[in-house]
């Protein structure tokens, strides 16, 4: 197993997932842990992270993670701590390194073997490390900074300035790959060989109860939903809350899935009304995203006290995943807040035991486990859908007509990328609908409405992400389309920002 120490990144599950997709169990540990206790450690990766080693209350760790008999490797910050730890110098550099570019491999190394002389990497750093500690050498430059490599081969610890962990480090994946030869461990991380498992620990668990859990229609939930019901059938009961907030023909697709895939006990809730009622007048996203994360609680709540009592149940199932639970544990803590999630917990006074199948894995891995399932393709691979729903693609106040607007003007969208042939090669496709009127004229009449803008990306992973290249055509037949039969918009714009310095959602 690979421990991926967390130092704030962004990019820390996107480490542990490489490691995982290579074969590798990865988990995930806060700068705190012990990890000489790990039993079956056979290698550490320090994160990168926001801060400079050198900031007041800046993370660190203690100096036995670095005296331990597997290699170590750092990345970014973790590079630079590393290099500060053991009696090294880091200093804010002259010029700072943002994006892709290009470094030189000075000296041959086992973390470089099979890889050319030069090549184009992703760096994000303000320090450097311009002094080495004893034993290190560099292993490789860029323009700007010497040590954009470095390593101590008597003691397998290397460092690295860029992050081969992004898919922009063009052979960040064969780096990896070699980091983990330079550990010999076993690949024992096989999504096929789980699911087994899975179906045995939660028939262990559940014994002869009954379990609740509550359902979106999203990947997580229906995965996991699935899961349980193959293992013990009927004891399952699936609740949908229908939030008002979702896309045109949502909640009824949901009931008919889960009717087509014969859960007995599929119960749905329409709670449109108290949403929408609480979220009249807000317009700041943070407020709404936290409004609808209460509301949800407060109707599951309500909903889940009927049915265990009425049921007995003493179950709870989630669709936690593992990002979710690594999070909720404060692994991450020191990580830049972009904005609130809506992975809501389920109050205790529930009074249930927790029931979390997909805990330990990552979203791609959950719909490899869907798929060898047997669930539908267009389920697992519809684009992602944040979990506010619509709420947070209308820009200020939530109302039934703008609703109206941004469901119509969405459905024609994926509508027309579907029949264009490039919904797959999209990463996530969706309209918002902006706080702006603008002048038009359809026929001879003056408009004066709402103006709507297209988002679409591409990504591996939803952590950088660059627009997608649309064909003219299509995006002309969208356009005309939205603005001919969605009442009360008149001008239709194409969002062509990348992430970073943009988020994919607008809130």
């Amino acid at each position: 197993m690979i421990a991926v120490v967390d130092f704030g990144s962004q990019y820390t599950h996107l480490i542990a997932r490489r490691i995982r997709q290579l074969g590798v169990r990865a988990d995930i540990f806060p700068p705190s842990a012990t990890l000489k206790k790990i039993e079956d450690l056979s290698g550490v990766i320090f994160s990168g992270g926001p801060q400079s080693v050198y900031d007041k209350n800046s993370l660190t760790t203690s100096i036995s993670n670095l005296n331990l008999a597997v290699p170590i490797l750092g990345i970014c910050y973790g590079h630079q701590l590393i290099s500060k730890l053991l009696g090294g110098k880091v200093t804010l550099g002259v010029t700072r390194e943002y994006g892709r570019e290009e470094i030189t491999l000075i000296r041959e190394s086992q973390l470089f073997q099979g890889l050319g002389k030069s090549q184009k990497v992703w760096l994000s750093h303000g320090d450097q490390v311009t002094k080495l500690p004893k034993g290190f050498t560099v292993t490789a430059s860029s323009k700007n900074c010497r040590a954009a490599a470095y390593e101590a081969p008597k003691r397998r610890i290397f460092g690295l300035q860029f992050h081969p962990e992004v898919v922009h480090t063009e052979d960040g994946l064969r780096i990896l790959e070699n980091f983990l030869k330079i550990c010999r461990v076993e690949k024992d991380w096989q999504i096929k060989d789980q699911i087994a498992k899975l179906f045995s620990e939660i028939g262990e668990t559940m014994g002869y109860e009954k379990v609740l859990i509550a359902v979106s229609g999203g990947v997580d939930s229906l995965v996991a939903a699935s899961l349980i019901h193959q293992a013990i059938g009927e004891r399952l009961y699936p609740v949908f809350v229908d939030s008002g907030l979702l896309r045109k023909g949502e909640a009824e697709e949901v009931q008919e899935l889960f009717k087509r895939l014969k859960f007995a006990n599929f119960r749905f809730v329409d709670a449109s009304g108290l949403f929408l009622k609480r979220l009249k007048g807000v317009t700041d996203p943070e407020k709404k995203r936290k409004i609808i994360g209460r509301t949800f609680i407060d109707v599951f709540t309500q909903e889940g006290r009927f049915v265990s009592k009425k049921e007995k149940i003493r179950f709870l199932a989630q669709g936690t995943i593992y990002p979710d639970r690594i999070e909720s544990a404060a692994a991450s803590q020191q990580a830049e807040k972009i904005k609130s999630h809506h992975n809501v917990s389920i109050p205790k006074n529930l009074k249930f035991k927790l029931l979390e199948p997909l805990k330990e894995f990552y979203k791609d891995e959950v719909r490899e486990i869907g798929e060898a399932l047997g669930l539908p393709k267009e389920r697992l691979w519809r684009h992602p859908f944040p979990g506010p729903g619509l709420a947070v693609r209308i820009l200020g106040e939530v109302t039934p007509a703008k609703l109206e607007i941004l469901r119509e003007a969405d459905a024609i969208y994926i509508e027309e990328l579907k029949k264009a042939g490039v919904y797959d090669e999209i990463w996530q496709a969706f309209v918002v609908l902006l706080p702006v009127r603008s002048v038009g004229v359809m026929g001879d009449a003056r408009t004066y409405e709402y103006m709507v803008s297209l988002r679409a990306v591409t990504s591996t992973d939803g952590m950088t992400a660059d627009w997608f290249k649309m064909p003219p055509e299509v995006l002309e037949k969208i356009s005309s389309r939205i603005v001919n039969e969605v009442a009360g918009v008149n001008r239709v714009a194409y969002d062509i920002t990348q992430k970073p310095p943009a988020t994919i959602e607008y809130e």
